[in-house]
């Protein structure tokens, strides 16, 4: 969880590196997701990434969202997103120390993943009456999202999502090359050497 941009921590410092330098190179997008919402404009400066909404539309028609403003059947993960993401809830929490901040990290964390063990698998996918209203909104034919760990491509009435998955076993991104767009899942092995490509959905 990503508790502000003053972290300290090893990972917070490897991560703006990262970004810093791929951002020298190539334009670098960034959107908010459930568990890195404190993203602000001095993490967008320092790594020179540029913060999206969500959702948000590209200029080609394509719209993207972290996904989890769709799962609307799960109602106390809405309640807290609600939360979570308000301004003045934010501030509350960034006037606390780093070291509070931390500690609240890692209790949330630990409670999401009690609660998501018990919770029934349907109320953490999106809700389609949701989707469908969010494409027609942005009059989009392509949706492309994550969050919900359960990759593929689905074929709805109008529109096309692809989902992508969970950085657990392979890396997974969706690569567009002119009109078309595919899911790809690479190796994570690469961070060691290996030039493993990547397995195409």
């Amino acid at each position: 969880m990503w508790i502000g941009d003053d972290d300290d921590s090893v990972a917070a410092l490897r991560l703006r590196q990262i970004l810093k330098r791929t951002a020298a190179e190539t334009s670098v997008y960034l959107m908010h997701g459930n568990r890195d919402f404190l993203f602000g404009d001095k993490f967008a400066d320092e790594t020179d990434v540029r913060l999206l909404s969500d959702p948000h539309m590209t200029d080609d028609g394509l719209l993207l969202s972290h996904g989890d403003m769709l799962c609307t059947d799960d109602v106390e993960y809405q309640n807290m997103r609600a939360l979570l993401r308000s301004e003045a809830w934010q501030q509350d929490i960034l006037s606390k120390t780093l070291a509070e901040r931390k500690a609240f990290g890692q209790s949330l964390r630990q409670q999401s993943q009690t609660n998501n063990a018990n919770k029934p698998s349907n109320i953490m996918d999106v809700n389609d009456k949701t989707t469908s209203a969010l494409v027609a909104q942005h009059r989009a034919k392509i949706l492309l999202h994550g969050h919900t760990h359960r990759p593929g491509m689905h074929r709805h009435h109008g529109f096309t999502r692809f989902v992508t998955g969970a950085w657990e076993r392979c890396g997974w991104l969706a690569r567009q090359q002119d009109e078309a767009l595919w899911l790809e899942c690479f190796s994570l092995a690469h961070r060691y050497g290996s030039e493993t490509p990547g397995q195409v959905l």
